[in-house]
């Protein structure tokens, strides 16, 4: 008979291995698409889609599986997205050409969003007591970090030593485990006063974010001002005035927007998106300046990226204390300032000759703490804000706000880092360059691929320093954005304390 407390162990492993899975399937895969290049063949805009299909279906549908398992259980969804997950790596380990692989990696992102949308709320319902809850929710994001961070670097290892197909075939080795751990260890549960699905809400706010996440990602390419990308946008923002609509008339919507009306759920909202808008999109790039600019190798730059998560073991527990006795307002915008100091300290260091482990280490662990002050006192101001019955709803507003929020900055830091490289380049390569081409180049540089550019005379000390002046544009961004949100979040928040 397994006690409340191992089976609570269980379930966070599940939870850790599904979040291992999803980190990895983000940062990894950018390691073989030389290989692709060749093997299937794929054409630039093919691997573009290669790489973009997984998080773009994921953010899209991500809200509507917290819908689906807020009605029909948290772990029957989560047991249905592992299984998908597995079967969806395993078709793209065995892709025999490009349309094969981009629809699998479709699926991929679909089944991710059903295991993302239930993380939060199976710790949630599983981890009740706060410093215990504290505990298990930084552990969820270490893992999920460590994922991120150490993608390029397994995907580097999987490349050397075995072949491309192991990318994803050992995510269905994983999901087996997960599976099982998950069936075992994972308490059903799910919102009692859901009896409906908000179809509707569903579909228009999955529209939007499709709309907006696929022009950050594909706008450059297709044109902003094109009649392709003004359908698209215009169709993205019709989605988003009928989602306002229709939450506003149904019984039980998805997005109570009457919830907005309480200023501390407004404000935990705010610090939900907060952390998004720079630390954890950040892990998705850093490993490639730790590599590619400071020239480390995988474990100098897996241990740098630790410094930025490690923090947030620590912290929770102060964090609980914190919040209890001095209330959201302080602490939640106490750990944004935090993160967005971080970040200025990291901005200073990473385009000086001073940058190293050593000099970034401040701005990491800054950085970290702030994450640690405000990642879990979010989930209970919001969920502390609003009526019990309302809490399932609660949860998962503020965790789509986390995640529109990552999504949509993913695909913004690697426009800035974009931008930011072509506009160097410009003034560096041939005249006569076709834009296609400048986008190709732009792209595999991005990718920390500093050997592009010998082609065309330029040295691989020069191209080292045009990628670090594109991740200089990508920490500012980071820094001045999470000091904004931080304001409007201090503004929004009530000045009493929060009884959580």
């Amino acid at each position: 008979m397994r006690t409340s407390a191992s089976r609570n162990k269980i379930a966070l492993m599940a939870i850790c291995l599904s979040a291992i899975m999803l980190g990895l399937e983000i940062t990894s895969v950018p390691s073989v698409l030389p290989v692709l290049k060749d093997i299937l063949p794929a054409d630039f805009k093919q691997l573009q889609w290669i790489m973009n299909a997984y998080t773009l279906a994921m953010c899209s549908v991500l809200v509507a599986m917290g819908a689906l398992a807020d009605r029909f259980g948290r772990k029957r969804v989560f047991t249905i997205g592992i299984i998908v997950f597995g079967v969806a790596s395993l078709i793209c380990s065995l892709a025999t050409n490009a349309p094969i692989l981009i629809a699998a990696r479709f699926l991929q992102g679909i089944s991710a969003a059903a295991m993302l949308a239930c993380q939060v709320a199976i710790l949630s319902n599983q981890f009740q007591n706060g410093p215990e809850r504290g505990v298990a929710f930084a552990w969820w994001g270490i893992v999920f970090g460590l994922g991120l961070g150490f993608g390029p670097i397994v995907g580097g290892l999987i490349i050397a030593h075995l072949s491309w197909e192991w990318v994803f075939l050992i995510h269905v080795f994983i999901a087996v485990i997960t599976l099982v751990l998950a069936r075992i260890g994972v308490l059903e549960s799910s919102d009692p006063d859901s009896l409906r699905v908000d179809y509707g809400g569903m579909i228009t706010l999955s529209s939007t974010v499709f709309g907006l996440v696929f022009m950050i990602t594909q706008g450059q390419s297709i044109g902003y001002q094109s009649l392709e990308g003004i359908l698209i946008i215009g169709a993205s923002a019709l989605a988003f005035v009928l989602f306002l609509i229709i939450e506003s008339k149904v019984a039980r919507p998805m997005f109570d927007l009457k919830a907005f009306r309480i200023r501390n759920f407004s404000g935990a909202l705010f610090g939900a998106a907060g952390m998004n808008f720079s630390f954890w999109p950040f892990v998705v790039y850093f490993p490639i300046y730790l590599q590619s600019v400071l020239g480390y190798d995988g474990i100098t730059a897996g241990l740098t990226v630790l410094a930025l998560t490690l923090p947030t073991i620590v912290v929770p527990p102060y964090a609980e204390k914190i919040l209890i006795k001095h209330g959201p307002k302080f602490l939640i915008s106490l750990g944004l300032t935090c993160i967005s100091g971080g970040f200025f300290l990291l901005w200073a260091i990473a385009s000086s000759p001073e940058a190293s482990w050593l000099t970034l280490m401040p701005g990491c662990i800054l950085a970290g703490i702030g994450l640690g002050f405000t990642n879990t006192p979010v989930t209970n101001t919001a969920t502390g804000s609003l009526p019990p019955e309302r809490a399932g709803m609660a949860s998962g507003m503020e965790f789509s706000a986390r995640m529109i929020s990552l999504s949509l900055n993913i695909a913004l830091m690697g426009l800035i880092l974009a931008n930011g490289i072509a506009s160097r380049l410009l003034d560096l390569l041939p005249k006569t360059l076709s834009e296609t081409r400048l986008i190709e180049i732009t792209d595999i540089l991005a990718s920390g691929n500093l050997n592009i550019l010998e082609n065309y005379g330029i040295s691989k000390e020069i191209a080292k320093n045009i990628l670090m002046e594109g991740f200089s544009s990508v920490l500012l961004y980071g820094a001045t954005s999470t000091a904004v949100i931080c304001f409007l979040a201090f503004i929004t928040f009530e000045r009493k304390i929060l009884k959580i």
